[in-house]
């Protein structure tokens, strides 16, 4: 199975580094040093990684055969694709891939169906679920513990607790105003 693990950014410097957006949990693994990565467009690649650094919170690569700015600039907003065996599973107990994930059912606490999984965003404060409804619209679940509160993946469903006005129109609104209204 192939799972987009970076996105490239611009030409850092002028001997053929770029930034990359990392979209994997697992860096160090899937962006290390010889690590032989797919391409989408599939006509840029494969790309193997030279080298990698941290340069002011920013990961950094360098890419076999790739030694000046032009060349690094070439690659701006490539994906990077790993290989990874289907059954493979995150080392951290709570920590799933987005495969894993996707199509899930999505139900409330209380047996209320909600819809299914089509995609995963990753923000960069959180991930979000994105949910399609059986009316056909969408809605973002923020993919924290506070509110999803449970991932069978035996029974393909994702349980949420979700707070009023997330998944309905039963939102609460406080406002000072009101109060200030009575005196």
């Amino acid at each position: 199975m192939q799972l987009v693990v970076a996105r490239i950014g611009r030409a850092h410097g002028i001997k053929g580094e770029v930034t990359v957006e990392v979209r994997t949990d697992e860096p160090e693994l899937r962006l290390a040093p010889g690590a032989v990565l797919a391409t989408d467009p599939a006509s840029a690649g494969p790309l193997t990684i030279e080298t990698g650094r941290v340069h002011s919170g920013r990961l950094l690569l360098r890419f076999e055969g790739v030694r000046d700015r032009t060349a690094a600039e070439a690659l701006r907003n490539i994906l990077l694709i790993a290989d990874v065996d289907p059954d493979e599973l995150p080392e951290e107990e709570d920590e799933y891939y987005d495969h894993q994930l996707i199509d899930l059912d999505v139900v409330t606490k209380d047996g209320e169906t909600v819809g299914r999984i089509t995609e995963i965003s990753h923000l960069p404060t959180q991930d979000l679920f994105v949910v399609e409804r059986p009316d056909g619209s969408e809605v973002f679940v923020p993919f924290v513990s506070q509110i999803v509160t449970e991932i069978d993946l035996e029974e393909q469903r994702a349980v949420i607790d979700p707070p009023p006005g997330l998944v309905d129109d039963r939102a609460e609104i406080a406002s000072s105003r009101d109060e200030d209204a009575g005196a």
